[in-house]
């Protein structure tokens, strides 16, 4: 038996038992959801964060992420099957190292693998014979053998024979009680066959449904096409919506009239632009990557456009509801209803509102929002916070004009409507509403 079969073998075999130890880089949206999922099933699990917040909160088991269920999460922890530290030299305790760290852009909408390089060079330093490496944070096809690889080859040990390495994507939607980590199919791709064969088995131990591919660049490439799609088709709704209205065309009853066609269409809605950490995002590694073949993703450039103009089509209308107040932007009050990415989560990374806030408040605007689920913003150009406040009647009077961004279920739109001057609704979230639609304008 060669040297590779036998410390994979070896691995293999602590998997099952449940005896390997899990060590989870970055306990964030990803991160946090799958330390917990693992230590479930019976393995050892540490996450390892630079945030003192997100680790004293995860050992005292407290959630600071909506949608964990935190009885399971302080029972991990009761149990010692899962703790934290910001320390990363407890890498070198675990048999499996998962990197969940982001992978934002730079602010030319370049990639910026900040993160990815500083978790690689961590791992580098504890690399030891039978580790397990999958990289979970998304990214362009290439990363893994281009970035990751050459690091750890450093330490002199060979991939496949002495450490094993792969890329498997995290899939999961946040907000979606149908789909969690256990029920999305997950994607594997390893350097060798010996390390796709070992990452498969360790992600069969906690998820249903494993599919192995034949290389880290073809699962790479899958993750980064299910989110292009997704841009790519918003933004042609989102150029609908826009021809719609110049035609004076509803363009939620045509999207209602289209769904009830039983194949060859999937509806996508449209928006004040597109926001969450995937879809703003994806794309732009994808075209960067292009670019070193000398090729354009022109449906990724045309869908940024699109999706960036849907933001001030909602301004330009915006302006149009306060003409006809004889008002204009500066000095306007203004309640944005909503600010997270998409409907019922707590996380407003890349949300469309916050540029529209931004606009609005370098316009002479006074600004205020409401989010069920986001107590405080971060406005990063100006170095502001930004606090939710209540959803009451004086707050929805003294409004010039409501606009509702993100459609919350739990949040009552009859109420708003009863009480704000005008609500421009992005969302179509009053078609519900019955009384008071002389006051609605939508998109």
């Amino acid at each position: 038996m060669s040297k590779r079969t036998q410390l994979a073998d070896k691995l293999i075999e602590k998997i099952k038992k449940k005896e390997a130890s899990v060590a989870v880089l970055g306990l964030g949206y990803v991160g946090l959801p799958l330390a917990i999922e693992k230590a479930k099933t019976g393995f050892s699990v540490f996450g390892i964060d630079k945030s003192e917040f997100k680790v004293t909160k995860l050992n005292r088991g407290e959630s600071y992420i909506r949608g964990i269920d935190e009885k399971q999460l302080k029972e991990m922890v009761n149990l010692g099957r899962l703790t934290a530290a910001t320390d990363p030299a407890k890498i070198k305790e675990a048999d499996v190292i998962i990197i969940c760290v982001p992978t934002p852009l730079t602010p030319n909408k370049d990639p910026d693998l900040t993160y990815i390089k500083e978790a690689v060079k961590q791992v580098e330093k504890h690399l030891r014979p039978g580790h397990l490496i999958t990289l979970e944070s998304t990214t362009y096809p290439g990363t893994t053998e281009e970035i990751v690889l050459p690091n750890l080859a450093k330490t002199g040990l060979k991939v496949g024979e002495d450490y094993f390495l792969a890329f498997s994507p995290e899939r999961v939607d946040p907000g979606n009680s149908n789909f969690n980590t256990k029920n999305t199919t997950k994607i594997v791709g390893g350097v060798t066959k010996q390390c796709t064969r070992v990452a498969s088995t360790f992600y069969r131990q906690t998820i249903e449904n494993v599919v192995e591919v034949s290389s880290p660049a073809i699962a790479e490439m899958a993750k980064i096409f299910e989110n292009t799609y997704r841009a790519v088709n918003i933004a042609l709704v989102n150029e609908f919506m826009l021809l719609c209205s110049k035609m004076k065309i509803d363009i939620w009853e045509v999207l209602d009239a289209a769904a009830t066609k039983p194949f060859g269409i999937q509806v996508f809605y449209p928006g004040p632009g597109i926001g969450g950490h995937c879809i703003p995002i994806d794309p732009y590694y994808l075209a960067w990557k292009a670019k070193e073949y000398d090729f354009s993703l022109r449906f990724v450039d045309l869908a940024g456009q699109i999706n960036n103009e849907a933001i001030w089509y909602v301004i330009s209308l915006l302006n149009s509801i306060l003409n006809e107040k004889k008002k204009s932007l500066r000095g306007a009050n203004l309640l944005l209803v909503g600010v997270a990415y998409k409907r019922d989560v707590d996380d407003y990374r890349e949300s469309p509102s916050l540029k529209i806030i931004s606009i609005l408040r370098e316009n002479g605007a006074n600004v205020s929002y409401h989010d069920p689920f986001i107590p405080e913003i971060y406005l990063s150009a100006k170095g502001t916070y930004l606090q939710s406040v209540e959803l009451t009647k004086e707050n929805l009077a003294k409004a010039d004009c409501t606009l509702i961004i993100t459609d919350h279920s739990n949040l009552d739109y009859q109420f708003i409507v009863d009480n704000a001057q005008v609500v421009l609704d992005t969302r179509n979230a009053t078609k519900n509403v019955q009384k008071g639609r002389e006051k609605i304008i939508r998109v």
